[in-house]
């Protein structure tokens, strides 16, 4: 059985470690000046961001096995594994870590806005890769958030500069998720024409009978990612949500078997759906007008 370092308090982490316990709240780990490191797996109870400019290791995250790129961030949320179980050995890595507890977000605009971060939700394969100067931006951030905590550790506007910080750091890691969706190596039309195939693919193989109609999680799985990453990627690549767009592939798809003459029903049936008036409304909802109604105009 693996042994995983349940990390609830954001200093759980750092005394594994054995690095300074500077907040309560708030824990900043610089890897380069740890004296010896070793493994861990841990399940994450706070946020965090893993800023990895040297580890030639592999870790377990999101279901499998990934290799850490050097110069890259990874982030982590409540309720997410991820790591690589202690063997003993002794580790060499270099880097910052930030963790911080939802607790310190408590009545703040940054604990509305914190669920817009999709990238806590993410596959460490989906990691960010910042350029030179991105990652010397994101460094700066954490840096000077460690130095607020260790040198003013009793002023009474620690927290709000604190948060501050954390707010542009993740202001920053947002628009460099950005720019990597719109700098990935795929044309638009080649990743529209990937995810049509993998829905063509799902009623082809019949999925639909036993998984109802096709889902953002299927396909999201079926590229390797994670939900919320496929969602940016369809925004990104199509400027329309994941949702909407299975919903267009699947209305498309009805819309041509109400021509081919084909019942309400029958295509109800064929596409997945639970119940013929759940078809029915997303059909209206598409094309401003009733499949029955449709099929009369036919």
């Amino acid at each position: 059985m693996e042994k995983v370092l349940k990390v609830q308090n954001v200093n759980d982490y750092a005394r594994y470690v054995s690095a300074h316990v500077l907040h309560p709240l708030v824990s900043v780990v610089h890897y380069d000046e740890l004296q010896q490191c070793r493994h861990c797996l841990c399940e994450y109870d706070v946020y965090g961001l893993f800023l990895m400019k040297e580890s030639p290791y592999t870790i377990q995250y999101g279901g499998g096995s990934h290799e850490v790129k050097a110069g890259s961030l990874m982030c982590v949320g409540p309720g997410q594994t991820g790591g690589v179980m202690d063997n003993g050995e002794i580790i060499h890595i270099k880097g910052w870590v930030l963790l911080f507890h939802r607790d310190f977000l408590s009545g703040t605009s940054l604990e509305r806005r914190i669920r817009d971060y999709h990238f806590f939700s993410y596959y460490s394969n989906e990691a960010l890769i910042p350029t030179p100067d991105e990652w010397l931006r994101l460094e700066r951030c954490i840096a000077a958030i460690r130095k607020e905590l260790a040198e003013y550790p009793d002023d009474g506007h620690l927290s709000a500069i604190v948060l501050s910080y954390i707010s542009l750091l993740l202001e920053l890691a947002a628009r460099f998720y950005e720019r990597q969706f719109k700098g990935t190596s795929a044309a638009p039309g080649d990743f529209s024409r990937k995810v049509d195939h993998i829905l063509e693919r799902f009623f082809a193989d019949g999925l639909q009978h036993s998984q109802g109609i096709p889902t953002v999680r299927y396909c999201a799985g079926e590229l390797c990612l994670s939900p919320n990453y496929f969602g940016d990627l369809v925004r990104a690549r199509t400027g329309e949500s994941a949702t909407k767009y299975i919903r267009r592939y699947l209305m498309e798809r009805a819309r041509q078997m109400l021509q081919e003459g084909r019942s309400v029903t029958e295509v109800s049936d064929a596409l997945g759906f639970e119940y013929p008036q759940h078809f029915s409304r997303m059909f209206k909802k598409e094309f401003g007008t009733a499949p029955s109604r449709f099929l009369q105009k036919q």
